[in-house]
């Protein structure tokens, strides 16, 4: 592949697959540290039916419908999630599951019954994503980076992803303190002053947001992945939680980076003429990074 094809065809997917990798780890982290890396999984789940209402009632696939729509489906669970738990008399994690896959499959037949035709939005892609599909096609070579014709031309995808991970960086970063104490110790947070519900309540947002985000390049499955694997392989490798978040932003860029080679070359390279999803290699990719953490992490122990 010459630098034409490479720009134009490999360079976005591959930006936008690393932001959104970058986007979902970041917040990963904390919730990692906090023991709820299973609500990556559930805001996952419950961020699909909210994105299929507002496509359904826009007709378009635009940041503030989709995140709109996402919020409205995350309180929607949320009443959902307490009234089964009351009037079941059933523990708050059954409740959990029971409202997260039934809003997930939900999303799935909406999605099916559904004409998207128009859009890039039907079952594979709410699964896998369509990563590969997010070329830029008005780039001609290198020269094309400082040309404002063909920068009109870039993805959208690219500015949405590129936007919210700016703000979680800054997010993690002006509220470092508050969130590093709360996370290690919410008695000694309380004694500060500092607002322990508020701030769990901000990391469930941030990373509703990334999930958001993410969802045109990777999916609401492989967004999982993204939460859970690079947050935890770097807990592996470090006890210091600066080091850590390196240390996962670094995974996240590796899996993302060599999962999309992998993906497109990897066929190849065994004599196949078909390429793999590329949202699915990162996946696979930071799945096998993390079975490295577990097994050879300094700080596994």
């Amino acid at each position: 592949m010459n630098g034409g094809d490479f720009v134009t065809f490999s360079l976005t997917p591959l930006l936008i697959g690393s932001l959104a990798a970058l986007a979902c780890a970041l917040p990963g982290n904390f919730l990692v540290l906090r023991r709820q890396a299973l609500l990556g999984d559930a805001i996952s789940h419950v961020v699909l039916p909210g994105i299929v209402l507002a496509f359904l009632v826009t007709g378009t696939i635009s940041t503030w419908p989709m995140l709109l729509g996402s919020a409205t489906a995350a309180v929607v669970a949320v009443v959902l999630i307490e009234a089964i738990r009351r009037f079941g008399r059933i523990e708050p994690g059954a409740a959990m599951g029971v409202v997260f896959t039934a809003m997930f499959a939900a999303g799935i037949l909406a999605l099916e019954q559904s004409d998207t035709s128009g859009v890039h939005l039907d079952v594979e892609h709410a699964l896998f994503g369509n990563l590969e599909s997010l070329i830029w096609l008005d780039a001609t070579g290198w020269a094309s980076l400082v040309d404002p014709v063909a920068l009109a031309g870039l993805p959208p995808e690219l500015f949405r992803i590129s936007l919210v991970t700016v703000v979680i960086a800054l997010s993690l970063a002006v509220f470092w303190r508050p969130l590093a104490i709360s996370t290690f110790d919410e008695g000694f947070a309380r004694t500060l002053g500092l607002p322990v519900r508020a701030i769990g309540l901000g990391i469930v947002i941030v990373s509703a947001l990334a999930a958001v985000a993410a969802f045109d390049a990777v999916g609401s499955i492989i967004v999982i992945a993204m939460f859970i694997c690079p947050p935890a392989a770097a807990r592996l490798m470090t006890n210091r939680l600066g080091a850590q978040v390196a240390w996962s932003a670094a995974f996240a860029l590796i899996a993302a980076t060599l999962g999309f080679t992998l993906a497109g070359s990897g066929p190849a390279w065994l004599g196949s003429e078909n390429a793999v999803s590329a949202a699915g290699m990162v996946g696979t990719v930071a799945g096998v990074i993390l079975a490295c953490a577990a097994l050879f992490g300094p700080a596994r122990n």
